[in-house]
């Protein structure tokens, strides 16, 4: 199971899942308003290859935004997956600048114009040089390490920053994560409820799961379950009310004994409130 594969890579620390544009544009779309004179940070990203800085990229003008920056981790290859022990980390700062002249008619020829720098460090998000760029950053969007989620979390809460990052739903159990969803600090994005989603993985991944495939230019692609965007922008889906069904009973609903929280033991009770503002159940 692709869910089983996800756990396996955690503790391998293969975290090279490489987001679709589709699953980013369905998800960036509604915060389309809130990108304007901003910053936006990209430290998950090789420039060259990965979709969430090609979206901003393509979208600068649109978007208005103020400037994009992106990093990654040890990678001077242009395939996203290289696993060279000599890789370097590299950066890119695009400000809008025209490129309508020759030398950049499109994003292919931006990117082969080298437009990028490579970083004194590994690229590590919790480097001096990339915490830096955090500073700099209004907004940040990516597809974080999943070993190192709590950890990439806790750095964008402590510089304060908004964020739109992909994860998996079982984030919500970590104890430093359920705080944050607790103080309404953090919540789920608005594309993506249940179901499964397509990603990108190294050639070295072994595909031993139910759900993968080759595509036509040879790069391997698995169906990971589970997944969600996490963020902290203010989104309309959050403000619409609840509909409640049914009333408070302490005797349904016990409160634990060490833990300022009810028991819902049903699936159908559940609401999906972690989207959302947390509302009590009504009161009899």
């Amino acid at each position: 199971m692709a869910t089983k594969n996800l756990d396996n890579a955690k503790r391998q620390k293969k975290d090279e899942f490489y987001t679709q544009l589709s699953d980013i544009e369905k998800e960036l779309v509604h915060y389309r308003l809130l990108f304007k004179g901003k910053t936006i940070l990209c430290n998950c990203d090789d420039p060259r290859v990965s979709k969430f800085f090609y979206y901003f990229y393509a979208n600068f003008h649109f978007l208005g935004l103020k400037r994009l920056t992106a990093t990654c981790y040890k990678n001077l290859n242009p395939d996203l997956f290289s696993q060279n022990l000599d890789e370097q980390a590299v950066y890119c700062v695009y400000d809008g600048a025209d490129r309508s002249d020759d030398k950049y008619t499109d994003y292919d020829a931006f990117i082969r114009q080298n437009e990028w720098g490579v970083l004194k460090g590994d690229g590590d998000f919790r480097s001096a040089e990339c915490v830096e760029l955090l500073k700099q950053a209004d907004i940040v969007c990516t597809n974080p390490p999943f070993s190192l989620f709590r950890e990439y979390v806790a750095q964008l809460v402590e510089y304060e920053k908004k964020f739109i990052i992909i994860g998996n739903i079982n984030a919500v159990t970590y104890k430093e994560i359920f705080a944050l969803f607790k103080e309404n600090k953090i919540w789920l994005g608005r594309s993506i409820h249940s179901g499964d989603r397509e990603f990108g993985v190294p050639d070295s991944y072994p595909l031993d799961a139910a759900g993968f495939r080759v595509g036509e230019n040879g790069k391997k692609y698995i169906r990971v379950k589970g997944v969600r965007w996490f963020t902290n922008l203010d989104i309309k889906k959050r403000h619409e009310e609840i509909v409640l069904y049914k009333n408070y009973s302490p005797k349904e609903f016990p409160k634990y004994d060490n833990y300022d929280a009810i028991e819902v033991s049903k699936v159908s009770d559940q609401c999906n409130l972690l989207g959302k503002k947390w509302r009590r159940l009504r009161s009899p």
